[in-house]
């Protein structure tokens, strides 16, 4: 059998993640012939077929499960053999690399890195900021120690620790019919705003599903007028007429210097909390160990 390429090893694990070539070789940014090219190689070496090919996509069979199970075996202990070397040759110094969410970096974390760099000199922060899917697909690939994400995914891989509560609150123009019935700091209930267009944000984004499984089960779906992909974008539509929108209380500060009214979702489902996440099998670091220790001792529940 031909060594193990972490190249591939990676693309399968990103098909398998997206379900489509196209995807994946953008995310990667290469041809989708090269993908093809690099999976259809790797099948003829095995001798075995890892992907069910349709015009939907792509789907792994049970001898592509199992292989991309051991892909991420391998990556895992790559990344952990890194991590360990990293703490013996450089002593008291370090590195922590974390996956955060746009949601995390608009709350409490930046003051909280601050506060953590300068109580740890030695330490290199690696900061990236992505969606909450691709965080834990940071984690799962051993490319991030740690992902400050929201908490409506699986998390049966990975232990957690609650960061930031994080309510769901809808935001409407001065002169939107909701206005009149939208209190300062009153809660209003999710039916009273499902009639209204909205202006979606982040396509299969935390916040999005969240929005559309409530919708799904109040049997109103949304209607969207426009999609967006950041808050500052949503605010602006929403000043401009185009629907209402939703945001997270971490980026309510986005409303400042505008003359938007806004109300917390009274539904248990619209308070939600930014989780701080690891792999149980990563061995801790002492990086890691003082950075969850410290988002432990700031966090402070929503009463």
């Amino acid at each position: 059998m031909a060594p193990f390429d972490s190249v591939t090893a990676r693309l399968i694990l990103l098909l398998a993640d997206t379900g489509s070539i196209g995807r994946a070789a953008e995310r990667e940014g290469i041809a989708s012939s090269a993908v093809s090219r690099r999976v259809s190689d790797l099948e003829s070496r095995l001798g075995v077929v890892l992907f069910d090919r349709s015009a939907q996509g792509v789907r792994l069979t049970i001898a592509g499960e199992a292989y991309a199970e051991g892909c991420r075996t391998v990556l895992r202990a790559i990344a952990d053999l890194d991590a360990v070397m990293t703490d013996f040759s450089s002593g008291h110094r370090g590195a922590l690399r974390l996956a955060c969410t746009s949601s995390a970096l608009t709350g409490r974390l930046p003051e909280l890195l601050a506060h953590y760099a300068a109580r740890h000199l030695g330490i290199d922060l690696d900061i990236q900021e992505m969606s909450a899917a691709k965080a834990l697909l940071a984690l799962d690939e051993g490319r991030a120690d740690i992902a400050i994400v929201s908490d409506n995914y699986d998390f049966t891989r990975f232990e957690i620790k609650p960061f930031e509560d994080d309510r769901v609150w809808v935001v409407v123009p001065p002169d939107h019919p909701l206005a009149a019935s939208i209190e300062p700091r009153k809660e209003i209930a999710f039916a009273a705003v499902l009639d209204h267009p909205i202006v979606g944000i982040h396509h299969a984004g935390s916040l999005d599903r969240l929005l559309a499984d409530a919708a799904n089960t109040a049997g109103k779906p949304l209607t969207e007028t426009l999609r967006v992909e950041s808050f500052p974008a949503l605010v602006r539509m929403v000043e401009a007429g185009f629907g209402i929108g939703f945001l997270r209380s971490t980026s309510l500060h986005l409303l400042a210097g505008t003359d938007l009214v806004c109300a917390p979702l009274a539904e248990p489902w619209a308070l939600r909390q930014l989780l701080v996440a690891r792999r149980k099998s990563t061995p801790l670091s002492a990086a890691m160990k003082s950075f969850i220790a410290l988002c432990s001792e700031t966090y402070t529940p929503s009463i």
